[in-house]
Formats: structure tokens, sequence, C-alpha cells
């Protein structure tokens, strides 16, 4: 079974939308007790570091996604929430790794950064088998996780950023799976595929 982590984010209806291409074995909930019954969990994300991270405190989901031993999956929002701290709000969040999240610059590109880029896989992260290394994938986004360590794969638009990332069974995706057509569902495959 798979859950997505149901906080009130914006595109939690569309993730749900093409998981049902994928599955059936799908639950969207708020509640912890049936999110930790599940083989792996999605945070989906559009909207504001802030509110997400008071949101997934008020449905007591924040110590079940840091204690997490299952595949999980941040989009967008979801996967900024995993750092350490978001100039979004001056936010403290979830703290999976200690890399920040920050406000691109308008001087240097047109924010947000929006549409379609070009994406480079740096690694042989399972989450992109099948897929080119110079995929396009579509985002959406004014705040932007540095390239580290954990990075996966990057993007630039006038600045370099993570596109995605890997934290032991935590992943994450700045772009937007659910929105990138055939690359998008065959992340998601791949990602359903981990456990």
């Amino acid at each position: 079974m798979t859950g997505v982590i149901d906080y009130g984010a914006g595109n939690t209806a569309s993730v749900m939308n093409a998981l049902s291409d994928i599955t059936k074995d799908i639950v969207k909930s708020s509640d912890p007790e049936v999110l930790s019954k599940c083989g792996r969990l999605i945070l989906p994300g559009v909207g504001e570091a802030s509110f997400a991270m008071k949101r997934l405190a008020e449905c007591g989901i924040t110590s079940l996604i840091k204690t997490c031993d299952v595949p999980l999956l941040g989009i967008c929002l979801g996967m900024q929430i995993m750092g350490s701290f978001s100039e979004e709000g001056d936010t403290h969040c979830l703290g999976l790794t200690n890399t920040p999240v920050k406000r691109f610059d308008e001087s240097k590109m047109t924010v947000p950064n929006m549409g379609w880029c070009k994406t480079k896989i740096n690694n042989n992260c399972k989450l992109f088998q099948n897929l080119k290394n110079d995929q396009y994938f579509y985002f959406a986004h004014s705040y932007y996780m540095p390239v580290s360590e954990i990075t996966t794969a990057l993007c630039s638009t006038g600045t370099e950023f993570t596109a995605a990332l890997r934290i032991n069974n935590f992943y994450g995706v700045q772009f937007h799976p659910e929105k990138s057509g055939s690359a998008g569902i065959q992340i998601l495959k791949n990602f359903m595929e981990l456990c």
C-alpha cells in the first residue's frame, strides 16, 4: 500500500490521479496510524513552508516522517521541507538533512522558476531508471535547495539547484512528476518498485 500524506498540499489530487494510473493500492490520509501501515509514503507539496510544517504538526505526522523506515518521496515543497530551514517564512523544517532552502535571486533569473527544465542525473539513483540523463521535467518554485552530497539530479536556470535528492530511504524531487508526462509517470513507477 502506498500512502499519500494529506495535509492540505495543493497538488494532492493531481498526485492521486497520476498514481491511480499506476496502481489502485493507494490511500490518502492525514491519520498517522493509517500512514504507519503503508509500505511507502508520498509527501506532496504545493504551498508555503511554514503552513506545511504547521499542518504536519497539527495532524501529528511530523514524528512519523522523521522516524519513517519505508521509502518516502517528497515532491516540490515536500522535498524542500526535508531540509533544515527554509527562507520561506523563516521556517524550521524536518531536518532530515542539514541543507537549507533558499529563495532564488531575482537579479539572476525569473522567479518563480516555472516550466520545463532539463535535468542532469549525476548518479545511479533507482528513481531515474529507464530515463535519459538530460530529461525534461516540469518545475514551479521560488525556493530551492543548493546542490550538496545528497543531490541525485541537478538543474540550472541561472542558479544551479538540487532537482532530486536521496537521504537513505528518503527521496525528493523538486519537479512535479504528476505534471511531467511520461517521464514523471516513470519516476512514480520507479518509486513504487523500491520495495
